[in-house]
């Protein structure tokens, strides 16, 4: 203890840059937003971040959670909801309201402490009413969505079965516009049961574990993103995707029409700040080509993060019908060889070396949740503080707006598929299913660069297939078929992991050879920053000044590796204390940072430098 009390801990508290003594900010106690409920798995943990102060049931997670496709009117639903074990009988009698066992902040997740509910559960069922905004019209068709809901989710309202969903990651929506009372009717009934058998299931899980330890962490179970109420047209634009080609200057634009017929036609208006510089018109099914000026083309990177706002509007008959905003990006990812033969990864055609850190995707009071959007952000904002172009999204997909901030403050971001067990068929099945939706939910993100298919062997098989599959299907981003352990020749990169490294895969001409996971040096901070005493770690060391100057090895190898045997990326374990897993540059509660932010972010920028030189 007298080693770790002398170590100088540094808080990143609103704005990176703005570092005082951690003492003076660690917040005394925590912030228990509901009663607790009795659960079926150890204690709730009260380990707070500097943001959880400021949820209260009436201002959680108020943005907008579609940043991609904006409409003005809507209506959130987070808040508080009814909740109940779902292992118990369920009646669907709206007076019955002492058959539910308390009440659970909506999004977060069950198990997590601002949900204000302890424990495990496979099966959950929610409920709440909610009664439509006046100014909300009657020939309006109202859309309920899900930003993700883990993992099988059932919905009723006003007694009437919606519809079904599988999955944990993606968002999902219903048309209830025929299953709502009339406005003198009173409130609507919304009724929500979801199944998560966990590790116990066949699905995609990730990080999850019903006996969390180690690289393990708590499950999550139940709605965990935002839900919310939109009211559209009879004919409305569903979605709209985009295709920017960076070497022309060229949007392809495909609008996703509800109904689409011959008499609806499509405008698009691309703007740089308040000057509209591109347009483009057609049919409701597309596609549209949108023409920029190349001499003034801006492109999308870490250092410029650029995107152009568009305005997409929905016609019938040169009658505006439905208009939604949405943002557009110019960048290519691509691989080249260099004078040496060595497979460099480049952006907009310029080497560009690969800096990342592993981000896990947990909070310490919200779990898969943040809690709130400004947390979000400050986490993007300290791994870029610290020198890293690169966020590895390690076996979790996060929410729409997470991406958002990525594309917004400029950081690249190498996704995983969450891992499932994959050992039958249906299993399978399921894994293709969320692969699939992963990779159409979130292409639309200038950050997204690279896709990883599975990790550490966890679950994997049929990689060529897969790699083959999600070519076609993005085209635009690379593609790691396997990180770490396992390689099948598959895929852009050739993906070793080494503790603490760094190693790197034997060099090709085809593939460009990173690592994507190395380092993993675990410093314990003191106990009230700590989840659990039962901490664990890859290596341990004893202070802050040490983990400083084995970070400085490791990235000297990692230049010898630039210059010698053409490395093209490496990826540091890990941003963010996780739990019992004490290898965060950050602790959990994201309070204390242990290293000298301006020291290290001079590593990362002089390694990117290197490695840019080819």
């Amino acid at each position: 203890m007298l080693i770790i009390r002398t170590i100088i801990f540094i808080i990143f508290f609103l704005y990176v840059g703005s570092f005082i003594v951690a003492q003076q900010l660690i917040q005394q106690g925590g912030v228990a937003v509901l009663p607790m409920n009795a659960g079926h798995s150890p204690r709730i943990h009260f380990l707070k971040t500097p943001w959880g102060k400021d949820v209260s049931p009436d201002k959680v997670h108020p943005e907008y959670p579609r940043p991609n496709l904006v409409r003005k009117k809507w209506f959130n639903l987070n808040g508080l909801w009814d909740w109940k074990d779902g292992n118990r009988p369920v009646s669907l009698n709206t007076t019955d309201s002492n058959r539910y066992d308390g009440q659970v902040l909506v999004p977060f997740p069950i198990g997590s402490t601002l949900s204000g509910v302890s424990g495990f559960f496979e099966r959950i069922v929610y409920r709440r009413f909610f009664t439509l905004p006046e100014d909300w019209l009657k020939e309006e068709r109202i859309l309920l969505h899900f930003g993700a809901v883990d993992w099988e989710t059932v919905v009723w309202v006003n007694g009437r079965q919606v519809g079904t969903h599988r999955g944990g990651y993606d968002a999902f929506s219903f048309d209830i516009t025929d299953y709502l009372k009339d406005t003198q009717a009173g409130a609507n009934e919304l009724i929500i049961h979801v199944f998560d058998p966990t590790d116990h299931g066949k699905q995609p899980r990730g990080k999850q574990s019903t006996n969390p330890s180690g690289i393990w962490y708590s499950p999550v179970t139940g709605i965990w993103q935002t839900v919310w109420l939109e009211p559209v047209p009879a004919d409305y634009l569903r979605n709209v995707h985009f295709l920017p080609d960076y070497d022309t200057g060229v949007v392809t634009i495909f609008p996703v029409v509800d109904k689409p017929r011959k008499d609806l036609t499509v405008t698009a208006e691309a703007f740089d700040g308040d000057e509209m510089v591109a347009e483009a018109f057609g049919g409701s099914e597309g596609p549209l080509l949108m023409c920029f000026d190349k001499n003034t083309l801006k492109p999308w990177s870490p250092d410029s993060p650029h995107l152009y706002q568009f305005r997409i509007c929905l016609l019938d008959k040169d009658v505006p019908v439905d208009q939604i905003g949405s943002y557009c990006a110019f960048r290519k990812i691509d691989i080249s060889q260099d004078r040496q033969g060595f497979s460099r990864i480049r952006l907009n055609r310029r080497t560009l070396f690969q800096m990342g850190v592993i981000d896990q995707g947990y909070w310490s009071d919200g779990l898969y949740t943040p809690p709130s959007d400004d947390a979000v952000r400050m986490d993007i904002r300290v791994a870029k503080s610290l020198g890293f172009n690169v966020i590895r999204k390690h076996l979790k997909i996060e929410s729409a707006r997470w991406y958002y901030w990525c594309d917004r403050l400029g950081m690249l971001v190498w996704q995983d598929m969450p891992s499932g067990e994959n050992r039958t068929p249906d299993a399978q099945t399921q894994f293709q299913e969320e692969l699939q939706k992963m990779i159409q939910s979130f292409s639309f993100h200038p950050s997204i660069v690279l896709w990883t298919i599975f990790n550490e062997g966890a679950g994997q098989h049929h990689t060529e297939k897969y790699v083959e599959m999600v070519n076609k299907l993005d085209p635009s981003r690379l593609v790691n078929g396997a990180g770490g352990w396992i390689d099948v020749g598959a895929g852009h990169l050739n993906d070793s992991h080494r503790f603490p490294g760094p190693e790197m895969p034997k060099p090709n001409p085809h593939r460009a050879s990173v690592i994507g996971s190395f380092g993993g040096f675990t410093l314990v901070p003191p106990e009230e920053n700590l989840w659990t005493p039962d901490t664990w770690g890859f290596q341990h060391v004893p202070d802050s000044e040490t983990l400083f100057k084995r970070y400085q090895m490791l990235h000297e190898e990692l230049r010898r590796l630039i210059r010698e045997q053409g490395l093209a990326g490496a990826v540091f374990h890990q941003l963010v204390d996780v739990e019992s897993e004490c290898n965060g540059l950050t602790s959990y509660d994201r309070v204390l940072l242990k290293i000298p932010p301006e020291e290290f972010e001079k590593i990362n920028r002089e390694t990117i430098r290197i490695g840019n030189g080819f």
